[in-house]
Formats: C-alpha cells, sequence, structure tokens
C-alpha cells in the first residue's frame, strides 16, 4: 500500500529502538533537573518545604542526642549534619523521579487554571467570618447566662452565673 499507517519502529522490539525513539528520559547523572523549567513555582514550594523539614529534623536530631543521651557536641552536629544531608540527597532523588515531576508539573499547570478570589472579596468575606464569629459567641453567652439563672431559680445550681 502506498500510505504506512504504523509509526516508525512501532514493529522493532524494545531491544532495538533506537535511543531517539526511546520514551525514556535520558539519564544525565544524578544532578540533573528532570524537564527543566516546567513546573518552577510547585517545584520551587515542594523544595522549601524540604528544606524547612530537613532542617528542623537535623536540629532536632542534634537536640535530642545532646540532650537525652547527652553525646558530645562535636558527635551531635556530625550526626544531625549526616541526617540532612542523607535527607536531602533523598529529597532531591525524589523531586527528580519522572513520573513525580510529571505530577509537579500537572498541578502547577492545574494551579494556574484556578479562578482566585479578588483581594476586595477575601476582605469582605473575612470580614463577614469574622463578624459572625463575634455574634455566635455574644448569642452563646447569652443562652449560657440565661441557662444559668435559670437553673439557679430551680435550685439546681446554688448560685447564678456571675455570683
Amino acid at each position: 500500500m502506498a500510505t504506512e499507517l504504523t509509526a516508525p519502529g512501532a514493529n522493532e522490539p524494545d531491544d532495538q529502538k533506537s535511543p531517539a525513539r526511546s520514551s525514556r528520559p535520558e539519564s544525565g547523572g544524578m544532578f540533573t533537573i528532570v524537564k527543566k523549567g516546567q513546573g518552577y513555582w510547585t517545584r520551587m514550594g515542594t523544595a522549601g518545604v524540604a528544606v524547612l523539614l530537613i532542617a528542623l529534623i537535623a536540629y532536632n536530631t542534634y537536640a535530642i542526642l545532646k540532650g537525652q543521651f547527652s553525646v558530645k557536641t562535636n558527635i551531635a552536629i556530625g550526626v544531625g549534619a549526616g541526617v540532612a544531608v542523607a535527607l536531602s540527597i533523598l529529597a532531591w532523588r525524589l523531586m527528580n523521579k519522572p513520573a513525580n515531576v510529571d505530577f509537579l508539573i500537572a498541578t502547577d499547570s492545574e494551579m494556574k487554571k484556578v479562578n482566585w478570589t479578588s483581594q476586595a472579596d477575601l476582605i469582605g468575606a473575612t470580614k463577614v467570618v469574622i463578624f459572625f464569629m463575634f455574634f455566635i459567641a455574644a448569642f452563646l453567652l447569652l443562652i449560657d447566662v440565661v441557662f444559668g439563672y435559670f437553673f439557679q431559680l430551680i435550685t439546681v445550681l446554688k448560685t447564678g452565673p456571675f455570683g
């Protein structure tokens, strides 16, 4: 037939396909960023949270070793730094795993589609919430006082709400 409907290399076995036709991403080493430039803000947010968690875990490791186990300061600092390095390598590997990268890129693109509230609407809604919070607090105080005096009247309580 004059037209070919199959993709080039579709009939070849997987081990004979050329690297250019492979669907696997090329590995450029441990410190290569997969799909660089895509999903930037989601990646930066994830990296920021990872840095914060790693710092807190490393500090708590140091504090526990120093406080509860009375380990020398230099050893506690070394173990805390080792934990930080190990967790940093793990975080780097997880954030550059192709499946995780695709998820972060998809998350970033979905966040761009969100219809965010304007600042004026946000301030107005906040005012409504604060007003109703104080209104409900005052209403519950009134109900509490009324029931307090009622229970004093029927001698369930010996004193009223303020006495």
